[in-house]
């Protein structure tokens, strides 16, 4: 598994801010439909929660994918950082433990994996889908606030996979 840098972070952080930016519908859009306005991020959300669960799988194509990704822009990021404002690359920004998926919530990522392609082909959440896990692959592993929605996250997949094919092993 690859572990976030600085770099990393940094890269997953200017997503989210790029998309906040986007997203912004101004103060007086804000306060007539607040749950409209809100609603518009779902996409990148959603996407966001796939990224640090896609972070989390431990192996298979989609954890390779993940992984190569996470290294890219590790050194993206820590190459933008020492050119940019002269600071140290490879500096470490990941969270000491992790949960790892069990093997059905693995299968409910691959799921994930299939659902959020299909979104992402949508020219209405297209970008939001791509940049939402982009940026959850970014943050999902680091020690900050954002590594640390991962472990409710890979707790509630592992939980979701065990009931719906518990499920389906029930009526089968």
């Amino acid at each position: 598994m690859t572990t976030v840098t600085i770099g990393g972070v940094t890269v997953g952080l200017g997503i989210l801010i790029w998309q906040l930016i986007e997203w912004w519908p101004g103060t007086g859009a804000l306060k007539k439909d607040p749950l409209g306005q809100v609603a518009a991020l779902l996409p990148f959300l959603v996407a966001w929660a796939y990224g640090v669960l896609a972070i989390l799988t431990v192996g298979g194509l989609i954890g390779w994918t993940a992984d190569s990704w996470l290294w890219i822009n590790n050194w993206l990021g820590d190459t933008a950082i020492v050119w940019g404002v002269g600071g140290q690359a490879g500096q470490s920004a990941g969270a000491v433990t992790f949960v790892p998926l069990s093997q059905t919530g693995g299968a409910l990522v691959l799921l994930m994996t299939i659902g959020i392609i299909g979104a992402a082909r949508r020219p209405r959440w297209g970008s939001a889908i791509k940049k939402g896990a982009w940026c959850g692959i970014c943050l999902g592993t680091s020690a900050g606030i954002a590594g640390f929605a991962a472990v409710p996250l890979a707790i509630a997949a592992n939980w979701a996979g065990a009931h719906v094919y518990g499920a389906i092993a029930a009526i089968a």
